[in-house]
């Protein structure tokens, strides 16, 4: 018996000595703000879960977004000073996190008033969720650099340690200059507008306004990192530990502002190349800056909080309204200083007076007469010439990279007579960058500007980077300044990340293709180079948008219903003819592919000047693979292709398999059964469009006499199971496309075209 006490009495004790060490643990200062994070305000935890989303490529991942955080550039290049610049912004961004928590939950912790350093005491023991984000996030982006960049570990080390290089000169920085309440720069001005009493005649502040939820710890970390207990600090009276809480709240709320004025200076200077910090970083600075706005709407209008967000938004809407600012983007080199009782009207009576059968007949004949002079130039005796039409899918710089490889190598297997025959190249978003770089370059080769159109520099720049520059312009001019002016082709803009976009694309293709559509107009009409149509969706109604250096208003209609006079069915617009008013063939080419290439979100949609304002979004929602263009011309111009051409290639070029066996969908939860009827079409758009297709196909080679031949160049991944549809490529993604070349059934498909384009 007394043995079996004696083992009791050591359970209990053990057990005792179990509870309060458990009981430590929670009341432990760290412990509790964690747990106060999730109890109170758990709005400021989404960005956490936003950015963790992210990197791990479940948010956004269409987009890229993860590449702006796993292999940030600067200066296009991703090396240690871009990490370097990216800490700095995660250091920024951890500040704010405090900054914002401090504002919020700071009377929650009144007894902190009497450390010695309130604000350094507080960071210190907020710093559980930071921590373990940073380690989270170097998993994951030495994973990437190891996988997808092919970096060595020596440089791993490098990305890495620059990286927390960043982040500690940021926070060491604002503990020596921010947070020392004596040397606050904005002292005097700030302490006014931070004051909520400033306010109280506005907002009637009550007992609601006041939360008594002081949390409970028992011990904390000193500002030596020492573990000390709550009951050591000295006790002053409650309203002299407010007073020094306010203090620090007027300092962090400085900066906020002086993060707001950062990127409103770098997006003012932003066409300044060292200016333009990586992308992600200016992210993480928005961030931090959006959570600051969050933290002072709750700091000023407590309990009328929500109220608050409702005027804001309300505000918003009346600005747009009014247009005092415009979400919408515009297309560069286009007049839009036009009255507007001058502008087109967009409606049907007025599509009906100008797309008549008497424009569709002149237009037509306008093509035949160009379709003459490419005959004479190919023309080769007695036989008559193969023709080739070239459709491009889109997918961002995947498709881009893709479309590029497919035409030169093709290219260079004919000795150019892919080139010389080609007569169209239409279709969608990344592809039609691809083509447009390969005309542009083909067309400097023969002027006698470029002497290898081979060399492996062009491969290289239409892989270039193009999202970082427009996520920049996003977070330091769209969502922060947007009322920036540029001059292009003669008229005033205002610039946006599409005029971003659209710079970089010029840069990185070295200005070849920095010009306007009207200056491809002579060029295309001798034969001297192909025709290109670049597509558009109108989203006001569905209609295909068709901009080209040729009028080709015979695209805008059916033929058969041409003697249907009363109501003919007017499915597209020709750019050129509907703007004649616009100076439309100034706009800029570059504007043109951007039109035609607008991912929702990440480029804006583009509004064009008529009564009311076009929009237009990415073609792809029409016609994601320039089917439906390229088979309506070949269609109009079949009785001409029957006398004077031999065989039709139709080449098509897409960034992913046409017939892939796709997983089927299941419904077997709630959240399948809520989620699929919302995002079915947007998730199977493809493969609606690729099964759409097939019926062309099918028909098609009818109206040519057989003369039709279907050739498909398709990327099929072969080191991973896909490329993301992004602006952006790593270097595994890289290779990855443009080794698909040398897959089976491209071969076998470039054998096809080579035995028809030779014959």
């Amino acid at each position: 018996m007394p043995r079996a006490r004696k083992q009791k009495a050591i359970l209990q004790t053990t057990w005792q000595r179990a509870k309060n060490v458990l009981k430590n643990i929670y009341y432990f200062l760290p412990i509790q703000l964690v747990l106060l994070h999730f109890r109170k305000y758990q709005l400021l935890l989404i960005f956490w879960f936003i950015l963790a989303a992210t990197i791990t490529g479940h948010f956004a991942q269409h987009f890229g977004a993860a590449s702006l955080f796993l292999s940030p550039e600067y200066l296009g290049n991703f090396n240690y000073i871009s990490m370097f610049l990216l800490g700095g912004a995660m250091g920024v961004y951890i500040m704010g996190w405090h900054i914002t928590t401090f504002i919020i939950h700071g009377h929650r912790i009144p007894y902190m008033g009497a450390a010695k350093q309130t604000f350094l005491v507080y960071c210190i023991n907020n710093s559980i969720i930071p921590i373990l984000f940073l380690v989270f996030y170097s998993i994951v982006s030495i994973r990437s650099e190891l996988y997808s960049e092919h970096a060595k570990p020596g440089d791993i080390l490098q990305l890495q340690g620059s990286f927390y290089a960043g982040i500690l000169i940021i926070i060491l920085v604002s503990f020596v200059y921010f947070f020392r309440v004596g040397r606050d720069l904005l002292k005097v001005v700030v302490s006014k507008i931070t004051n909520p009493s400033r306010i109280r005649e506005i907002i009637p502040y009550d007992t609601l306004d006041y939360e008594i939820d002081i949390i409970r710890a028992d011990s904390y970390l000193s500002e030596n990192m020492r573990i000390m207990q709550c009951s050591e600090l000295e006790h002053y009276h409650p309203r002299l530990l407010r007073t020094v809480l306010r203090r620090h709240h007027r300092n962090a709320i400085t900066a906020t502002i002086f993060s707001y004025i950062f990127l409103v200076i770098l997006g003012i200077f932003g066409s300044v190349p060292y200016l333009r910090i990586p992308a992600g970083a200016g992210f993480l600075i928005l961030f931090s800056i959006t959570m600051g706005i969050v933290g002072a709407v709750k700091y000023f209008l407590k309990s009328w909080e929500i109220l608050g967000w409702v005027i804001i938004m309300l505000i918003a809407g009346w600005m747009v309204k009014h247009k005092l600012f415009d979400l919408r983007s515009i297309a560069y080199g286009v007049n839009y200083h036009v009255q507007s009782a001058r502008q087109p009207q967009y409606s049907y009576d007025y599509l009906q007076k100008l797309f008549t059968k008497q424009r569709y007949e002149k237009d037509k004949n306008t093509e035949l007469a160009r379709l003459e002079n490419w005959k004479k130039k190919v023309d080769s005796g007695d036989s008559k010439p193969p023709l080739v039409v070239v459709t491009v899918s889109g997918g961002g710089t995947r498709a881009a990279y893709w479309t590029f490889r497919s035409l030169q190598y093709i290219d260079s297997m004919t000795r150019g007579k892919l080139f010389k025959n080609t007569v169209l190249i239409t279709g969608a978003s990344g592809g039609m960058l691809g083509a447009a770089y390969w005309r542009a370059i083909h067309d400097a080769y023969n002027e006698g500007k470029l002497n290898d159109p081979y060399d492996n520099k062009y491969q290289e720049n239409i892989g270039k980077d193009l999202l970082n520059s427009i996520i920049f312009s996003m977070v330091t001019v769209d969502l922060i300044s947007p009322f920036n002016k540029v001059y292009v082709n003669g008229y005033a803009y205002t610039k946006d990340r599409g005029y971003a976009m659209e710079q970089q694309l010029i840069k990185n293709t070295d200005g070849l293709i920095d010009k306007q559509i009207g200056d491809y107009r002579q060029g295309e009409a001798s034969g001297d180079i192909p025709q290109m149509i670049i597509n558009g969706t109108i989203i006001n109604d569905g209609r295909k948008l068709m901009i080209s250096a040729q009028p080709i208003s015979y695209l805008t209609r059916p033929e058969y219903e041409l003697n249907d006079t009363a109501e003919p069915q007017i499915d597209a617009i020709d750019f050129g003819a509907f703007f004649a008013g616009e100076n439309p063939y100034n706009l800029r080419l570059t504007s043109a592919l951007r039109m035609n290439a607008t991912f929702p979100y990440i480029l804006p949609v583009v509004k064009l000047p008529s009564q009311p304002a076009m929009n237009i979004m990415d073609a792809g929602l029409r016609d994601n693979f320039g089917m439906e263009t390229a088979d309506r011309y070949l269609y109009v111009i079949r009785d001409w292709i029957k006398k004077n051409v031999g065989d039709v290639i139709f080449l098509e070029i897409r960034d992913t398999r046409e017939y892939e066996v796709r997983p089927i969908s299941v419904q077997n939860g709630l959240g399948n059964m809520l989620y699929d009827p919302l995002f079915v079409i947007q998730e199977k758009w493809e493969a609606f469009q690729s099964y759409s297709d097939s019926y062309l196909k099918d028909y098609a080679p009818n109206d040519l006499n057989g003369k039709l031949h279907f050739v498909s160049l398709q990327f099929v991944p072969q080191q991973q199971k896909s490329v993301a549809l992004n602006l952006h490529l790593t270097q595994k993604e890289k290779e990855d496309l443009y080794q698909s070349i040398n897959y089976w059934g491209n071969q076998r498909a470039i054998d096809t075209l080579l035995q028809l384009i030779n014959h």
